[in-house]
């Protein structure tokens, strides 16, 4: 088969020879997107990340498509309906950044609580005052975690670490596994109205898209913060530059925002052909406003990305190319 690998590094390239060698690979620096469809027309199974175009506009023109491999536990990037309707199948990788997504949270969470970002910019200068520095401690306050799913969970332990106790919310809530880790399960709004810190932890999606938005900053603590380290349209970013301009929320951590995509490649909205309509514009400018708030942490979607985690993908995709390669897909999503 042709297998196209996507957005990778050129140190990566070399885990991939442990293919069976009657398949054909191409690698491309790139995400699948314009510049590089016509040369990958006959991809057979195609591996991404959360780069690429995987619209239906654009899988239309990848006739041969039969596996899509992503590099991420998430899948919400891709048109599941025309995956299903053109019969190709859609593996990811399950678990991979538990503990790494897990500690992200908390170098955000940390950075936010002591100033530490300020801080450093601050004694680069030259100067040492501790003038609006003072932060505040984790042990004692309330952490509330929304998704209490693997990296949930991890999230939860740590902060139980730092002498936290935890709320957390959950669609499918596992008493047993709250009762063995120490936590108690509550409802959306509880946690909102409990918590000194909230962390989200959700997959992206229709059912969570906009899922924080005014109604629930307003139920939030006055001086609570927010950390989002799972897909940016959990969170609406208009209530959230709103929430941060009342001094609703103290701060906010954030690894993903709703209008990633464009901020890396603002030029895609005015291209021939483009659609922008007036409702993703006005979150793009609110994300844009985020980034000059000195109470805001905003990192370019990094919470993944350490050696160990990488190498955990990399593995995975692998396994799971090979395996559909040879008319055993793994790790199916989507059905």
């Amino acid at each position: 088969m042709k297998v196209v690998i996507f957005e990778t590094d050129p140190a990566e390239q070399p885990a991939y020879a442990l293919l069976p060698p009657d398949h054909q690979v191409l690698f491309q620096d790139e995400g699948l997107g314009r510049l590089t469809l016509a040369a990958v027309q006959d991809a057979q199974i195609i591996s991404t990340f959360l780069s690429s175009d995987l619209s239906a506009a654009a899988l239309q023109q990848l006739p041969d498509l039969q596996v899509i491999a992503t590099r991420s536990t998430g899948y919400d990037h891709i048109d599941m309906a025309y995956c299903r309707s053109a019969g190709i199948t859609v593996c990811n990788v399950p678990a991979y950044g538990d503990q790494t997504v897990a500690e992200h949270t908390f170098a955000l969470l940390l950075a936010l609580s002591r100033h530490i970002i300020p801080a450093v910019a601050r004694t680069r200068r030259g100067d040492f005052s501790q003038e609006g520095l003072r932060g505040f401690d984790l042990a004692g306050k309330t952490l509330g975690v929304i998704g209490a799913g693997r990296i949930g969970r991890r999230v939860i332990q740590l902060g139980q670490g730092f002498g936290m106790d935890v709320l957390a919310f959950d669609l499918a809530e596992e008493p047993r596994r709250a009762d063995s880790l120490g936590f108690q399960f509550a409802p959306l709004d509880e946690v909102l109205k409990s918590s000194d810190v909230i962390t989200i932890h959700l997959p992206g999606g229709p059912t969570t898209t906009d899922l924080i938005s005014d109604h629930q900053f307003d139920l939030m603590k006055p001086g609570a913060v927010l950390i989002n380290t799972a897909r940016g349209g959990v969170v609406n970013s208009p209530a959230l530059v709103r929430a941060l301009t009342s001094g609703r929320l103290a701060g906010a951590g954030l690894d993903v925002i709703a209008e990633e995509a464009a901020m890396r490649d603002e030029a895609a909205l005015f291209r021939i052909g483009a659609q922008a309509e007036d409702a993703r514009l006005r979150v793009l400018l609110a994300d844009h406003a985020l980034l000059a708030f000195d109470n805001v942490i905003i990192t370019p979607h990094i919470a993944y990305d350490t050696n160990e985690a990488v190498a955990r993908i990399i593995k995975t995709t692998v396994a799971n190319i090979a395996a559909a390669g040879a008319g055993r897909p793994q790790n199916v999503v989507g059905v």
